[in-house]
């Protein structure tokens, strides 16, 4: 195989190319960010840009895999701590055994990388690869639709098709009631076996069944596509006078700056005096997307900057492509990690921003992952970055401009209901709304304001329907 660097989706997968993530992430190389260790696989954790390099031992066995790796890891590891030495002698030791199975090889690969001391180099199997993939395209095979699962009783809900899916061309409706999947009930399943049974190949189909309150039980087969999942949701509040732009920012995937982007445009010529950006847990993703989101907020000023193992320096700065000067605050919780810290830090330490909530994740490593031969995957720490300060955040983070920590009784409460998020119910977004109301004037509301994307709070008036239910929801996109 030959090194590549822009990331290529496995053919097993696709029925045409994604020109649209090969030519971004070509443009933009290799440089990638991570995600936290709360996540499964570190959710969001960087993308693949590298086929593995070619291993001295080319053998259509196990062996080939665990070689694979080390090749890797020998030309890209950057740690303060890496001894090549020890590591050469790694191989003799890995390629001396025998692996009767990949399960065997994939073991070997885990417990050798454990000895690095490095959690974000790590490997992933096949199906883990496959997951990781899909977060950081921001794109999965399905059908289109968001699912929601009552709690108290357990249904599973539609309460969005996504535009132009085979979900909303078929006619599925917020409020339309799940019952089985491919013949199989949904009331056996939780809310992630659903979402595994409704993806799948491009192009295959799946039956489902539903139950609408004016139509009753009916049927429909759609065959899945290629889905781009949303990073931003956002919404207008409107206090005093006041409009506030709020958009919440879920993870730095592929499509995340251009989503960022129609966020702040919609929101602006709704006549916002400012806006509230929602980093709280979000676990990084893309590099590049943190550069380029930062970019749409800030005119001027350096955003980060990257040291590889050779030393090599690379500083990334605003361009002057921003779309508003209008005041921002940015809220960032414990479980703001990566790229979130960028974005964060950016705009803290250039003024462009408040941050409020509770000192970041501190994760200052940087990941590139590689797609092994097999079809699993490897990812290697290949550089640290910097804020514009300079100040090294690895396991220290990103400290607030005003720190506001919730009781155990409020985390819970937006656990268990991240409706509430960006609401009256959230201290942290009111402590925002506060800086912003104190920064801007009331402005007159525009003639005829314009919707905006799909919020909880439209639920029950889309749907409505009386009963509570609606307030317990759980949600998924397949």
């Amino acid at each position: 195989m030959a090194n590549i660097n822009c990331f290529l989706i496995p053919v097993r997968h696709r029925k045409k190319p994604m020109n649209n993530i090969i030519k971004y992430l070509c443009r933009h190389q290799s440089l990638l960010l991570g995600g936290t260790l709360a996540a499964i696989f570190f959710h969001s954790l960087a993308l693949p840009v590298n086929s593995a390099p070619q291993p001295e031992v080319l053998e259509d066995n196990p062996k080939a895999i665990v070689d694979e790796m080390w090749q890797i890891v020998n030309n890209e590891f950057v740690n303060r701590d890496f001894n090549r030495v020890d590591w050469q002698a790694k191989r003799r030791e890995l390629l001396s055994q025998d692996y009767e199975s990949p399960k065997q090889a994939y073991k070997a690969i885990r417990e050798a990388l454990e000895d690095l001391g490095d959690p974000y180099t790590r490997f992933l199997p096949p199906n883990e690869f496959s997951v990781l993939t899909s977060q950081t395209t921001g794109e999965l095979s399905g059908i289109g639709v968001r699912l929601a699962i009552d709690k108290r009783t357990s249904e599973i809900y539609v309460i969005e098709a996504v535009k132009n899916s085979p979900a909303m061309k078929a006619g599925l409706k917020r409020g339309d009631r799940l019952i089985r999947i491919n013949g199989k009930p949904t009331a056996l399943m939780s809310l992630e076996q659903a979402q595994e049974a409704i993806t799948g190949d491009l192009g295959t189909e799946v039956s489902l069944q539903l139950s609408r309150r004016e139509k009753g039980v009916f049927q429909v087969t759609l065959e899945r596509e290629q889905i781009e999942i949303p990073a931003v949701t956002y919404h207008l509040e409107e206090k005093e006078g006041h409009r506030i732009g709020y958009i919440k920012l879920d993870e730095f995937s592929s499509h995340a700056t251009e989503q960022m982007k129609l966020a702040i445009e919609d929101l602006g010529k709704q006549q916002v005096s400012g806006y509230v950006l929602d980093l709280r847990g979000n676990p990084g993703g893309l590099l590049f997307a943190s550069v380029d989101i930062a970019r749409l907020w800030m005119k001027k000023g350096e955003i980060v900057s990257t040291i590889d193992r050779k030393g090599g320096d690379r500083h990334f700065s605003a361009n002057g492509t921003s779309l508003t000067d209008l005041p921002l605050v940015v809220l960032v919780n414990e479980w703001s990690a990566s790229a979130s810290e960028i974005l964060a830090g950016a705009l803290k330490e250039n003024g462009r921003a408040t941050v409020v909530g509770t000192t970041t994740y501190g994760k200052g490593t940087v990941q590139s992952v590689h797609n092994l031969s097999d079809g699993s995957g490897l990812a290697v720490t290949i550089a640290r970055y910097y804020p514009p300060s300079g100040t090294d955040i690895n396991h220290k983070g990103i400290s607030p401009n005003v720190y506001l920590e919730l009781t155990m009784e409020q985390q819970a409460r937006l656990k268990n209901d991240p409706a509430l998020m960006g609401t009256d119910a959230d201290p942290q977004y009111n402590r925002a709304i506060s800086i912003l109301k104190g920064r801007s004037q009331p402005i007159s509301s525009p003639s005829t304001p314009k919707p905006v994307g799909l919020r909880w709070e439209e639920l029950q008036q889309t749907v409505k329907d009386p009963d509570p239910r609606w307030q317990r929801m759980q949600e998924t996109v397949n």
